[in-house]
């Protein structure tokens, strides 16, 4: 086994003082993250590819199938929640 040299005090103190700088820079990084418009700037990149993905095909033309289909759909449940408050009223 090959031996150790003991570590200098000036090494361990760079060690720690770079530890230190690596600590600061992630807790800065997730403090960025936390803030509520980072969230929902995150949110709504998130949001905008997954429409663009159910809307579009692997070649990046519009899918006017799904697109009909989902249009369909959110009328089919607007007025189908229209009826519901027009009965009730």
């Amino acid at each position: 086994m090959a031996e150790q040299r003991a570590r200098t005090a000036k090494e361990i103190e760079a060690d720690l003082a770079a530890s230190r700088n690596r600590l600061a820079g992630t807790i800065d990084e997730l403090a960025f993250r936390a803030q509520p418009k980072e969230i929902a700037k995150r949110q709504t990149e998130s949001l905008k590819l997954a429409v663009n993905d159910a809307t579009h095909d692997p070649d990046g033309e519009l899918n006017n199938e799904k697109v009909a289909t989902v249009l369909g759909g959110v009328s089919g449940f607007l007025l189908l929640l229209g009826l519901i408050r027009r009965a009730r009223g």
